[in-house]
């Protein structure tokens, strides 16, 4: 009896590591199902454990990052990925290259500035870096008003502010040359040593649309081109140019410089052909010679010294639309120009002081409802409405008959942010 014990104690202790064995055995092993083979190696043999994951180091996964690129068919310059309004998108996309804005302000053009700076603000995608050259007074000004602005706009831009400097040649004589300061934009490309790419603006221009537009012009330069303008006329019978300029000009109408955009390491490299010796000279070396040789001839000053550079250099200029540099004269004797009646206006450049005067309202109007936008309202009520009301009073002008010039690309930016910042951010908060 004492024997049979012994023996089925035995058997049960046998039994219960038989059984532990086989749970061990199988523990790390997913089930599988009837009639699938055993995980690949020798007998069936439980794989090898993986080592725990990690996550890859940011810069990597920034390596891996796909390159943004337009959607077929979509405007120039506007990326799918990245929308009006949409900051933490910029921070989170460092390949994205910033896009540099240069202005000079001097006298009393510091409210123009500004409201020019905030209509670029309002409707960019990519961030924007704001070069401003002003008088040491405006300096303290520009940055109390800029830094008012609130947070969700003042992220999408940063700036500087630099004294009035002309690197060759008489000082006064560069500044008193058309009006105030406006020569300063002939040494941009001397001063701006390490800034690649740029779009100079005169400080009565408001952007209609996001600047990421126009900055997508730089794509279509060819190998030589190295700055883009606007035609100063479209028609030449009734030019500026054609009719009384007693210099050299570009084409047959010349071209206005109050929207600039250029490629300033290339003109920083580039030799230009002038009138004055037979090789070649940098940018730097031919501004002050040009101008003692034409002053005596020039009424427009820096941009009439622009038109002959480029009557000499006509490979090194992109012509852009007329819409792109829209001013008075496009509408003020008649539409004419063609661009701006097909997609709308996308810079209105109201110069001759439009913006201060009665003389073309539908400009006036314009600036006054940019100028007095809260930052944050509703761009419809707040900004395109009010618009609308003010262009009824207009139609008596030349300017005025054409509401829809005016309103058309202003509409749709309007409507592409406010997309984004009412459906696409509610869209993404939602929670089903």
């Amino acid at each position: 009896m004492r024997l049979s014990c012994k023996l089925g104690a035995a058997l049960l202790c046998l039994a219960s590591l038989l059984l532990l064995y086989l749970l061990l055995g199988s523990a790390g092993e997913p089930p599988r199902a009837p009639g699938l083979p055993a995980p690949s190696g020798a007998g069936g043999r439980r794989p090898p454990r993986l080592a725990p994951f990690r996550a890859a180091p940011a810069a990597a996964i920034a390596r891996r990052e796909p390159r943004l690129s337009p959607k077929p068919g979509a405007p120039r310059g506007k990326f799918a990925s990245v929308r009006p309004g949409e900051q933490k998108h910029l921070k989170a996309l460092p390949s994205l290259q910033w896009m540099h804005l240069a202005v000079v302000a001097c006298g009393d053009r510091l409210e123009e500035t500004l409201i020019m700076l905030k209509s670029a603000v309002l409707f960019s995608y990519r961030k924007l870096k704001f070069h401003i050259f002003a008088e040491d007074s405006l300096k303290p000004e520009f940055e109390k008003k800029l830094r008012e602005w609130p947070s969700s706009y003042t992220r999408k831009f940063d700036y500087d502010v630099y004294p009035i400097a002309f690197s060759v040649g008489n000082a006064q004589e560069w500044r008193k040359l058309f009006k105030p300061c406006a020569a300063q934009r002939l040494f941009l490309p001397v001063i701006l040593k390490d800034v690649d790419s740029l779009l100079y603006v005169d400080t009565d221009v408001l952007f209609l649309r996001p600047i990421d537009d126009i900055w997508s012009f730089l794509k279509e330069f060819n190998s030589t081109q190295l700055a883009a303008m606007a035609p100063e006329h479209e028609i030449p019978k009734i030019g500026w140019y054609s009719r009384f300029a007693r210099h050299p000009y570009y084409g047959t109408t010349g071209v206005n410089s109050g929207v600039m955009l250029m490629n300033l390491t290339r003109i920083r490299s580039t030799q230009f052909k002038n009138s004055m010796i037979p090789t070649g000279l940098t940018w730097e070396e031919m501004l002050y010679p040009l101008y003692q040789k034409y002053k005596n001839y020039i009424t427009w000053g820096d941009q009439d010294l622009l038109n002959i550079i480029f009557y000499f250099n006509p490979e090194c200029l992109y012509v852009f639309p007329c819409q792109w540099n829209y001013r008075p004269d496009h509408c003020m004797y008649g539409s004419n120009c063609k661009g701006a009646e097909e997609e709308g206006i996308s810079v209105l450049h109201g110069n001759r002081g439009v913006y201060h005067d009665d003389k073309q309202p539908t400009f006036k109007a314009l600036y006054e409802v940019i100028r007095d936008f809260p930052f944050e309202d509703n761009l419809f009520q707040s900004l395109y409405y009010p618009l609308q009301s003010k262009f009824l009073d207009t139609v008596h002008t030349l300017c005025g008959r054409i509401p829809q010039v005016f309103l058309k690309q202003i509409e749709k930016t309007m409507k592409k942010a406010y997309e984004n910042r009412v459906i696409v951010h509610v869209g993404a908060n939602y929670r089903f």
